[in-house]
């Protein structure tokens, strides 16, 4: 038997947790810390960042913690394979190496080398090929092909997180405000960049269209996950209608999912995601 193990920065559609292992990471918001989708769901993360003047930040998985849960997914003899959160993001993918260290042959750690609804469509397909019968050698070394057709891009509502955590200018948040600049961005090799920036929602969406046609279009065979972030649908229900034309043939309903701490964080309520396996 083959468990797959993820960390608590997967964002994964409804419904499809139950199917993994999650080794949560630890939030801190000041002084108060908290464990990542056991003490502190998605709504509760979005209430405190909106009311905080401080960005919360994240502390990475111990090799302790993640040992522990490999001697007991192991104990009855399966093999597991460990996805993570990108490397350059945090230390968790290191945590995880350290502890398979004892397991040599029983577990396989994964670099995503994405992170939130990226991370969790890599899960999705890992879910796949454990049905297929795979070993998890045999899935591991799959992920770590296949993720590298993997893109995530979002459009960002606001500036002032990325403002907040230091990554722009408060000039330049400022300006992007007065002018309603919605900023498209992808996360490549673990790192935020921005590909575009459109004034309004609408013409954000048709950047977002854009970019995933540029990405050269979606592999339909794979998953796919659409992501929100903050307290409200309101802004992926308008893109998922003015992208109709992306999907129609494909799904009768797009599942999506929000967007946990790590992401959130920096990019704020308010921004949509879209993840997949490009063609």
């Amino acid at each position: 038997m083959v468990k797959i193990i993820i960390d608590s920065t997967a964002d994964l559609k409804p419904g499809l947790k139950e199917n993994f292992i999650v080794v949560p990471l630890t939030v801190h918001f000041g002084e108060e810390e908290y464990l990542d989708g056991v003490t502190i769901d998605h709504k509760m993360f979005y209430d405190k960042l909106i009311e905080s003047d401080v960005l919360p930040t994240t502390s990475q998985g111990t090799p302790h913690t993640f040992s522990k849960v490999f001697a007991e997914a192991t104990a009855d003899g399966s093999e597991c394979v460990v996805i993570t959160i990108s490397s350059t993001l945090s230390g968790t993918c290191q945590s995880a190496q350290i502890a398979a260290q004892d397991f040599s042959g029983k577990v396989f750690v994964v670099d995503s080398e994405t992170v939130t609804v990226g991370a969790g469509i890599l899960a999705e397909y890992a879910l796949e090929l454990v049905k297929q019968g795979f070993s998890a050698k045999e899935i591991s070394e799959n992920l770590n092909e296949c993720k590298k057709n993997i893109r995530i891009i979002a459009l960002l509502d606001t500036l002032e997180y990325l403002q907040k955590g230091g990554r722009i200018s408060k000039t330049t948040a400022f300006a992007g405000g007065l002018l309603n600049i919605k900023p498209v961005v992808c996360v490549k090799d673990g790192v935020i960049e921005t590909l575009g920036k459109a004034r309004g929602s609408k013409q954000g969406n048709n950047l977002l269209v854009k970019e995933i046609e540029a990405a050269g279009g979606v592999d339909f065979s794979k998953p796919v996950t659409l992501g929100y972030s903050g307290l409200s649908d309101h802004t992926l229900l308008k893109y998922i209608e003015d992208s109709g034309h992306l999907w129609k043939d494909h799904f009768s309903e797009l599942r999506y999912t929000t967007i946990g701490s790590v992401v959130g964080t920096h990019v704020g309520p308010g921004a949509i995601a879209v993840a997949f396996f490009k063609k």
